[in-house]
């Protein structure tokens, strides 16, 4: 639980050295090497790795502050590394390396890393494509170094004298700085500082109850820290680390079922393929008693599906929350098929549980412009929708350097901060949050905006449909409302858009458009790029009549 709603004091360097200390032997990194093979790391084994790349990254030049971007995949070098660097005090540049190039360039020139520390392929690709040319001064290479220059890390560690390094992060200070995914815009570099990674773990604690030396597997890349923080043993499944979330779900499913895994933390998108795989074959995974999704909303089709291959006691949780501030809020899968999915899939929006002891949230009214100061005519009428706001231990307070972008997301209140999360949604009587869509994204119609969770939802209740997506085609105020489908293979798309049209005829739907693919974020792979979408649809819509734009 939290020592503070507000103020977490966690040192989350103590808490995993304490575990180490009462398991020195117990696994805490298990990583599949193909044809049944692993390679596992103790507790004992990680701590002491980490005292030596701590001493040896001191030695180089590494100390508190200075930034360092680390692409290292998870495994038995990750943790270590990350462990290291929280003890020294350096500044953590996160960046995902599904990105695309440009992106990834753009966001290290961005975040000025003085460090850079990765395996060979990411200097190759840093070496060849420019990254951080102006700012690495140290690269630092996991593995056998090629055609660029810097040290590897065993060489260091080799070459350094033992070292005292501080074990606790300073709370208040700068411990990371990671990148938004991107799904609406540019990435945005989100600073953290040490007592909000302390109450993001802690907050992830106090969601469910986690066992100490449980098996998790994880497609989802922070968990690689949170995982071992938590005293977890983190399996690593033999697939691609920088498309986890697109793994190919029979691996994943083998892995689950060889490794006993307890619990699961991963996308949406990633366990709707995990569980169409199961359900096709009939397969339970009878081992797992948790799961954890995060990224974007589960749809009620998928829940269903995934229950249908766990364990009856099995626990499946929908988690709400955003770069800027995760998690928020979490519900577990039987509360939501029991009712809010009946209504999800009569456009009442989506229900993504009650905020966690230490989160503030409160519903204000839609405005596109910044707010400068919290005030009481800010909120939105007792259900109304109108966007989300967060405050609470985890969350963050500005966007370096982004002036602008600072300004639109954060409200100062008092001495809070209140974070604007760019979501549109409601609370029910029952305390539940609903989200109702991305507020960039909302169609604004002659006949006033629609959201696309209340859109979305009943579409995708036509067989045949895989997923849906609503775009506005136009001017806003004079949008047209177009629905993209992405149907099942096979599927009579001439069917679908009779019935999908027939259903949303009371939302003013006229128009549906089928896509093979929709463009989708590179962390998650599960938010949808409506904005690209958007301009699709637009190349391929008729001419609007008189009727729609008026």
């Amino acid at each position: 639980m939290l020592s503070s709603p507000d103020r977490p004091t966690t040192d989350f360097v103590a808490v995993f050295t304490e575990h180490a200390r009462r398991h020195p032997d117990s696994p805490v990194v298990r990583q599949a090497l193909g044809r049944g093979r692993y390679a596992v790391v103790t507790f004992r084994q990680l701590v002491d790795r980490a005292d030596a790349c701590a001493g040896a990254l001191s030695a180089a030049g590494v100390g508190p502050g200075t930034r360092v971007c680390l692409l290292v995949p998870p495994g038995p070098q990750l943790g270590p590394l990350l462990l290291a660097l929280a003890r020294i005090g350096a500044v953590l540049v996160v960046v995902d390396p599904g990105m695309s190039p440009r992106q990834l360039a753009d966001c290290l020139a961005e975040a000025a890393p003085e460090v850079f520390i990765g395996i060979p392929l990411a200097h190759a690709a840093r070496t060849l494509l420019r990254w951080g040319r102006g700012s690495v001064r140290l690269p630092i290479t996991v593995g056998r170094r090629y055609f660029w220059g810097g040290p590897t890390l065993d060489g260091l560690i080799a070459g350094s004298p033992p070292a005292v390094v501080p074990r606790a992060p300073v709370l208040d200070a700068v411990a990371a700085v990671a990148f938004t995914s991107g799904s609406t815009g540019p990435a945005k570099p989100v600073e953290f500082l040490g007592r909000h990674l302390a109450a993001q773990v802690e907050l992830i604690a106090g969601v469910v109850d986690l066992a100490p030396g449980e098996r998790w597997l994880s497609t989802f890349p922070p968990f690689a820290l949170a995982g071992p923080l938590l005293g977890l043993e983190l399996v690593v499944p033999d697939v691609d680390p920088v498309r986890s979330a697109m793994a190919p779900p029979g691996p994943l499913a083998a892995e689950i079922e060889r490794s006993g895994v307890a619990g699961m933390f991963a996308a949406p998108a990633t366990l709707d393929r995990l569980s169409r795989h199961c359900v096709d074959r009939g397969l339970v995974l009878g081992t797992l008693r948790l799961v954890l999704s995060a990224g974007a909303s589960l749809t009620p089709r998928a829940v269903r599906r995934l229950r249908r291959c766990l364990a009856p006691d099995a626990l499946l949780y929908s988690v709400y929350g955003a770069t800027e501030c995760l998690p928020v809020s979490a519900i577990e899968s039987r509360e939501l098929l029991d009712g809010p999915a009946r209504a999800a899939e009569r456009g009442e929006g989506t229900c993504v549980g009650r905020p966690l002891p230490g989160n503030t949230v409160r519903v204000i009214r839609v405005d596109d412009g910044p707010i400068d100061a919290w005030s009481d005519d800010l909120p939105a009428p007792p259900g109304g929708i109108g966007e989300i706001t967060v405050t609470g231990p985890s969350t963050s307070e500005r966007y370096p350097g982004r002036e602008r972008h600072t300004a639109l997301a954060k409200i100062r209140d008092g001495d809070r901060v209140v974070h604007r999360t760019g979501d549109l949604g409601r609370f029910d009587e029952d305390g539940r949050l609903w989200f109702l869509g991305r507020k960039s994204q909302r169609v604004r119609t002659p006949r006033g905006d629609l959201c696309t969770e209340q859109v979305e939802p009943v579409a995708d209740t036509v067989p045949g449909v895989r997923r849906s997506a609503l775009v506005g085609v136009g001017e806003p105020g004079r949008q047209v409302p177009v629905l993209c489908v992405e149907a099942e293979r096979g599927a009579d798309r001439r069917r679908i858009t009779a019935e999908v049209l027939a259903l949303l005829a009371p939302a003013g739907v006229r128009h549906v458009l089928f896509h093979r693919r929709f463009p989708v974020d590179a962390r998650h792979r599960s938010k949808i790029v409506r904005e690209r979408l958007a301009r699709w649809a637009a190349r391929r819509l008729p001419a609007p009549t008189p009727r729609e734009t008026s």
